[in-house]
């Protein structure tokens, strides 16, 4: 339950934490999710997270069950920048300000960095690294899955750390110059996202036509009769290079943006294209081996 007191008993700022306890709490924020709900979202993980420091601050057991009951009210923000806004509660706590500045201060900081890092990283760093790297493990490559992870999991580990450490001694300083140019930050970050993965789709988009179409007969040097084909994919690849893979992205756009269809209808209506397209012959396996299967119009 959420506590009624809006000061604490113990007004005497506290002594700064120390870097132990600041490296644990960054360990411990990587369970933000792991009690995720939809009554206070992330809340359980948050005060899981920052209750080393709340222990070391609040030396008064009241003034730490009310730290502890109003840091388990709703919370919810990209789990890679929590550490952000756990420096700038903990400064706020250690000071021993009003309960519901803190409270107003964890709401504000939390909001803008979902937005920011769900651009820089669902939308660029996560799509575009395991877009390369999934490519290399195709590939055979034992490196494509091991890159993924140090590069994923370093860069996380690192912003965690980086951003525990600054605003923790910024404190609220620390909002105001992040959402300074939270916008257009956001809408940079977005943009270059969609343009990467616009062009993951036309390097790593497989999809190719394996119809060949019947065109008369030749006499080869040997007097034997050999029939000639129609390359449609080859006559594609000559007016628009990946142009399959586009038309699909850009169905699925349409079937999500104007009708109203959710990503997981698209893939069913992707898997039932595909695998009818290749019963009949229309779509090749691997286009670099597989001979195309006479295609009759």
């Amino acid at each position: 339950m959420a506590s009624n007191a809006t000061t604490y008993k113990d007004l005497t700022p506290a002594q700064p934490l120390d870097k132990k306890t600041l490296n644990t709490m960054v360990w411990k924020s990587m369970m933000l999710q792991a009690s995720f709900n939809y009554e206070r979202m992330q809340a359980g993980g948050w005060l899981w997270g920052i209750l080393p420091g709340l222990e070391k601050i609040h030396t008064n057991k009241e003034d730490l069950s009310a730290s502890m009951s109003h840091n388990l009210e709703f919370f919810n923000t990209h789990p890679f920048l929590v550490t952000f806004v756990m420096g700038v509660v903990l400064s706020l706590e250690q000071e021993k300000a009003d309960i519901n500045t803190i409270r107003a201060v964890r709401v504000a900081a939390m909001g803008p960095l979902g937005g920011i890092g769900d651009a820089l990283f669902w939308f660029t760093l996560v799509p575009v690294t395991a877009g390369i790297t999934a490519n290399m493990a195709i590939s055979g490559s034992l490196a494509g899955p091991i890159l993924y992870f140090v590069i994923t999991f370093g860069v996380q580990m690192a912003l965690r750390y980086f951003l525990m450490y600054w605003s923790y001694s910024l404190g609220t300083q620390a909002i105001t110059l992040l959402t300074k140019n939270a916008k257009e930050f956001t809408h940079a970050a977005s943009m270059l996202g969609v343009f990467v993965v616009g062009a993951l789709t036309c390097n790593y988009g497989a999809t190719t036509l394996g119809m060949m179409i019947p065109n008369g007969t030749t006499i080869d040097a040997t007097g034997a009769e050999v029939a000639n084909y129609i390359d449609v994919q080859g006559l594609l690849n000559g007016i628009l290079p990946a142009l399959i893979p586009l038309g699909f992205t850009m169905l699925c756009y349409f079937l999500i943006k104007k009708k109203g269809w959710t990503p997981i209808k698209c893939i069913v209506l992707l898997l039932v294209i595909g695998i009818v397209g290749c019963i009949f012959g229309i779509w090749s396996g691997d286009y670099t081996s597989l001979v195309p299967v006479p295609w009759h119009a």
